[in-house]
């Protein structure tokens, strides 16, 4: 039997989610979409799970949209326009589910990135990349713009940097992906995965319920004018105080010591 399209490894607090399709270049397919999909529905239920990883096995992270599906799907009877405005949309609706899981999402890219693979990470809450690892949403060299991984990318990185690259089609590398924000660190590829699961290691021994308030609060004020950001992000802190773990942790900061967190 053939292993799936999308594995997962829990180690204690950490899902590692991994693109397991190395010979379509952990393309962004119909039925990775619905992997994906599942996964992320999954692990917004599991409370064991603080943080989630997302890598892939081959010689690309994704090389984004299944071409040779498209094009197919191109004269079938359930297919043109509509079957493309369907399939972008299950892409957004997939990306959409990234930002709203309680968990932070941390991209190990350690190759190429490009298209709706580039979106990928671009929709991920941080990432960590390999020194050799490239960017880019380079449809438009086949003659297609990348409208829906714009989407992400530009509020990812600085809106001339996300348009360069839509209008160009070249390529950025790991250090400049660092320089626009769209990767958090960059390191040797022999060093990617320890790395990566460094990060994620800081960020699961936080109090659980600050990391899914202050997620959600993130992304609910980024998105809103500056005087409701306020308004919003201080409701969210509010709530946060009022929490025993948030007690405990203040308690403790005053009185020198660690704060004694229970696993929940």
């Amino acid at each position: 039997m053939e292993e799936p399209i999308l594995l997962r490894e829990d180690h204690g607090a950490i899902a590692r989610l991994t693109l397991n399709n190395p010979r379509a270049l952990n393309a962004l397919s119909e039925e990775m979409l619905d992997a994906l999909a599942a996964a992320f529905t999954a692990l917004a239920a599991d409370e064991t799970i603080r943080v989630v990883v997302l890598a892939a096995n081959g010689k690309a992270f994704s090389a984004g949209h299944d071409l040779k599906q498209m094009q197919g799907a191109r004269g079938a009877n359930d297919g043109g326009q509509s079957y493309y405005e369907r399939l972008f949309a299950r892409c957004g609706e997939v990306m959409q589910m990234i930002p709203a899981l309680p968990q932070p999402v941390i991209a190990e890219v350690h190759a190429i990135a490009t298209a709706a693979g580039c979106q990928l990470v671009a929709s991920c809450d941080m990432a960590v990349a390999a020194d050799g690892a490239i960017f880019g949403v380079n449809g438009v060299n086949l003659g297609l713009f990348c409208s829906t991984p714009a989407v992400a990318l530009a509020r990812a990185v600085p809106r001339k940097v996300a348009f360069e690259m839509a209008a160009t089609g070249e390529f950025i590398s790991a250090a400049r992906a660092r320089e626009v924000g769209l990767v958090n660190r960059v390191v040797p590829l022999e060093e990617l995965r320890a790395a990566t699961t460094a990060l994620a290691e800081v960020v699961a021994q936080k109090l659980p319920v600050a990391i899914r308030l202050g997620k959600q609060g993130f992304y609910d004020q980024i998105q809103q004018p500056l005087a409701a950001a306020y308004d919003s992000a201080g409701a969210v802190m509010a709530a946060n105080m009022m929490d025993p773990g948030t007690d405990e942790g203040v308690q403790a900061f005053i009185e020198k010591r660690k704060p004694n967190w229970s696993e929940g």
